[in-house]
């Protein structure tokens, strides 16, 4: 039996290896990863106008593209956790990627709006295992600067909305749309190909009591960045079952290998009643809670600014941001999503220094300070200034928010407890525009702010009553009932 005074845990071998050359590869995989779902969230925007010329679309079936879109990622954001807490990490990304690759390259032949409706679905199914990357990524960090580095990652979010917005501006006039569909899918082929080449995430391994595949891990972490790992043993902090045993060898059967597999999904599908675990149910409501508000209430903004950078427009006599400058909808998106780049910075300065909850407060309400002027008549020009910034720091405490989920699950239920509250998010994000749509296209602005500022003062309440903060603490293996 192993002494286990000479052990070391997870936290102290991530800590000893820091973040070094390895980190900063993990953190570009990761970052196409996220960077490949903007692409193909955000192409819908560009390609609508172009759809409803050629296929001769209402208003109701352009928009209801999107509507399947959020309906997919509803699904996928649920079922890639499962896959990620069963399978591991690097198989739920190796199918994210080709999904995402297959719906988004047969999306460009498309041969009427029904079938580009169910690609697009299943397109948002694939791309809701987005957040699979962020807890892959969060696996390799070492607590100290955990939270600005994926703070840092999900920045690739923003780069993957900009060059959307500039791929759609050189090929939608001179190619079409077929082809932006087509160039789009290239970073999900990108991302399958790098991931044959990606490790499994040592916390999941060794979760999995698979100890010795989590030690090779390690080390090869190690001399990648060129440090040592203390002496000793990998140990668990917590209850952890590390029976080598139980795991199957090289030789063990296909048949053995494959109902071994079956009955870790079994077991993740009845599990999921861990997150209401007496440590864990008060963060998971507020979480959803929180998801909730967020996506409804950035969406609602963004839908304003959309509204009133129109030029069909007939709710402003003061012309917006974007009229005065006669741009167009590719320059209007560049803009648009370019503008959230200072929130996230400020996110990124403020996450390792003064703790997650406290940057979440911050952000929120910065966010409703631009609100607030709003309750007023403003022109134009003021008008859409304002939104953008409320937009650009609630976009930034969404992406803190994505950054304290999972942190704040164990390893066992991580992707599982993530993927869940992000699709209660996404039927934030389907009801916006239900509940919104007419309160902004009907002129009635004041009622508009005052629907969003009341969620997003909400959400300021969520914030507060989160009974953990993560900076600089530990991650949890496992759910405390199972110790």
């Amino acid at each position: 039996m192993r002494d286990h005074s000479l052990g070391y845990t997870l936290d102290e071998a991530l800590t000893s290896v820091g973040f070094g050359t390895f980190q900063g590869l993990a953190l570009v995989f990761a970052g196409i990863g996220w960077f490949s779902e903007a692409v193909e969230v955000s192409l819908l925007s560009f390609i609508g106008p172009a759809l409803t010329t050629e296929w001769s679309l209402s208003p109701t079936a352009e928009s209801l593209l999107s509507t399947t879109v959020f309906g997919g990622m509803l699904f996928g954001a649920c079922f890639w956790g499962f896959i990620s807490d069963a399978y591991g990490r690097r198989t739920a990304i190796q199918l994210v990627s080709l999904g995402m690759f297959g719906s988004g390259l047969l999306s460009a032949f498309s041969p009427d709006y029904k079938t580009l409706a169910a690609l697009r679905f299943f397109m948002g199914f694939g791309a809701a295992g987005g957040h699979v990357f962020l807890s892959w990524f969060l696996e390799f960090l070492p607590s100290s600067n955990r939270g600005t580095w994926m703070l840092v990652m999900t920045c690739s979010w923003i780069f993957g909305e900009m060059l959307e917005a500039s791929l759609a501006w050189v090929i939608m006039p001179r190619l079409g749309w077929r082809w932006l569909l087509g160039f789009s899918s290239i970073p999900s082929l990108t991302l399958f190909l790098i991931s044959n080449f990606t490790p499994e995430s040592p916390r999941y391994l060794f979760t999995a009591g698979k100890t010795n595949d989590a030690m090779r891990i390690l080390e090869k972490v190690a001399r990648i960045n060129r440090k040592e790992l203390p002496n000793g043993y990998l140990i668990a902090d917590q209850n952890v079952q590390v029976d080598e045993e139980k795991v199957p060898s090289e030789q063990t059967t296909l048949l053995t290998s494959s109902t071994s597999k079956i009955r870790s999904l079994e077991k993740s599908l009845k599990s999921i009643c861990e997150l209401f675990a007496p440590d864990l149910y008060v963060t998971t409501l507020l979480l959803w809670g929180l998801n909730f508000a967020y996506t409804f209430a950035y969406y609602g903004i963004q839908l304003m600014v959309s509204a009133l950078s129109s030029r069909q427009n007939d709710c402003q006599s003061t012309p917006s941001i974007f009229n005065t400058m006669d741009t167009g909808i590719y320059i209007n998106g560049f803009i648009t999503c370019s503008a959230e780049l200072p929130g996230l910075l400020l996110a990124v300065i403020l996450v390792d220094r003064i703790g997650r909850k406290p940057c979440l407060e911050v952000l929120t309400v910065l966010s409703l300070i631009f609100m607030v002027p709003l309750l007023w008549p403003q022109g134009g020009l003021v008008t859409t200034s304002l939104l953008i910034c409320s937009r650009m720091f609630l976009s930034a405490a969404f992406e803190t928010l994505c950054v304290y989920s999972t942190e704040v699950y164990p390893t066992s239920v991580r992707a599982r407890g993530f993927g869940i509250s992000s699709a209660v998010g996404r039927i934030g994000g389907m009801l916006c525009p239900l509940v919104a749509v007419g309160l902004v296209r009907g002129c009635h602005q004041t009622l508009s702010v005052i629907l969003f500022g009341v969620v997003t003062f909400l959400s300021g309440i969520f914030v507060m009553f989160f009974p953990l903060e993560m900076r600089k603490r530990g991650l949890a293996d496992v759910v405390a009932s199972e110790q």
